[in-house]
Parts: structure tokens; sequence; C-alpha cells
């Protein structure tokens, strides 16, 4: 069965891929998500993680960064290269600037150790809704335009303008349709928080401002001097283009 099929599948269980080399952690972790009614199949490195996804479609990955051989952060680059599935980044460093190269290389979310087994589980639920684990309200057949790009809800890509696929997490994703759907509209960070569930890790400012920053370098003629993802002074985003759905 595709990750598509499964999205639409209510009734089954999240898999979840834990990448953990720590055996207490990942024990842990794979008892609390199967007590949640989730399937998790752990791995301890990259080189092991790379078999089961060759063998199994899952729904989210939970990715240490420090790991053997290849660590967190290159296996997320890696990811990102031609996978949209979402990733929650579980380190154990403390600086702001550490977590925040996790969101830049494709990450979208991160949980810093030691952490709570509920705490996880309340960011994978998050991020499986706003990858349609759950139903939609909108009709998610209608794919939205602007200036020659395509977003489609339902299979959860984006093209440019010469029909290239081009990759987004899972947060940048949803935060751009949430722009999309809401074109000509100043959004604050707070409101993008409700209608995306993004920046769970917080700070709210600095998480949204990254995820932002990605999707401008991806659809900017010109990342320094946005034209279609404007930054409105103390008000937060606005989606400048024309938007149309087909």
């Amino acid at each position: 069965m595709t990750q598509t099929a499964r999205s639409m599948d209510s009734k089954a269980a999240p898999r979840i891929l834990v990448v953990e080399d720590d055996p207490g952690i990942s024990s842990l972790l794979a008892d609390a998500l199967t007590a949640n009614g989730m399937a998790p199949t752990v791995a301890p490195d990259g080189r092991v993680m790379d078999t089961h996804l060759r063998e199994a479609d899952f729904d989210l990955i939970l990715l240490d960064v420090m790991l053997p051989g290849e660590d967190g952060i290159g296996i997320c680059r890696r990811l990102r290269a031609d996978r949209t599935i979402p990733i929650i980044m579980l380190t154990s460093l403390g600086e702001e600037v550490d977590r925040v190269v996790g969101l830049e290389m494709g990450a979208d979310d991160y949980v810093t150790k030691p952490f709570s087994t509920r705490e996880v589980l309340a960011r994978i639920r998050g991020l499986l809704r706003r990858a349609s684990y759950l139903p939609v309200r909108r009709d998610p057949r209608t794919k939205l335009r602007f200036l020659g790009w395509s977003l489609d809800p339902l299979r959860r890509v984006l093209h440019d303008p010469e029909n290239t696929r081009v990759t987004l997490t899972a947060t940048q994703f949803d935060l751009l349709l949430a722009f999309c759907r809401n074109p000509g509209k100043v959004i604050s960070r707070e409101e993008l928080m409700t209608l995306t569930h993004a920046g769970l890790a917080g700070p709210i400012e600095r998480s949204i401002d990254v995820h932002v920053s990605r999707i401008r370098q991806k659809i900017e003629p010109d990342p320094k001097e946005p034209t279609i993802l404007k930054t409105v002074r103390l008000g937060g985003y606005l989606f400048a283009a024309e938007v149309t759905e087909a």
C-alpha cells in the first residue's frame, strides 16, 4: 500500500520508523507507540533505516541526531532530497543553533532529550494530522495555482512552472497551503500555529521564520528580496500572489 493510500485510511495504524541507537530509548519509544495504537519499527542507524524504507512505507520518522556512522543531520538532508515524509529529530543538543540546523536541513519538528513519551506522542499526532493522516474539511482534490506553480493538497506535492516537482517538508507544505488558501491576507505567526500546528518545538517565532525562509528559497525568484511571500513588520506574513483553484 502506498503512503498516499495509507493516509486516506483512518483505521490503519500509523507506521513509525524509530531511528535510535540507544536500546533503552528505542525500547521506551516502541512500547509507548504500540500502547497508543501505532506500529513502530526500530533501526539503530542509517543503514538499517534505508533497508526498512526500501521494504515498507512509513508515515513518520523519529530520527536521533547522534547516530553511529552517518549522523541524523546528514540522514535528514539525504531523505529530503526525494521524500516528504514527516521527520521529528531527537536531540540532546541544547543550543538553539543546533535545533535550527535540524529544521533547515528539512526536519519538521524536534524533541530535546530528556523527553517525556507524552510529549513525543503529541508531536507525532500533530504531524500526522498535518500530513492528511486524518480526513480534512476541504475538498482535497482541489489544486491551487499561483504564478505557474501548482500545489496539490491530495498528493501533497508542489510543482514549479516547468512542472518539476519541488520537495517540501510536511511543515513547509502545510504553511504554503495555509498561505495559498489565504492570499492577500496578513497572517500572524500565532495564526499560522492555529492553521497548521507548525513550530511546536518553539520558540514559535524562530521556528516559523526558519520554515518560511526555506519556502522562499524554493519559490521566490530572489529569496533575499521576496515578492511572493512577504514579511509584514509587526504583523506576520502575506502571500502576495494571486491564487486560483483547479
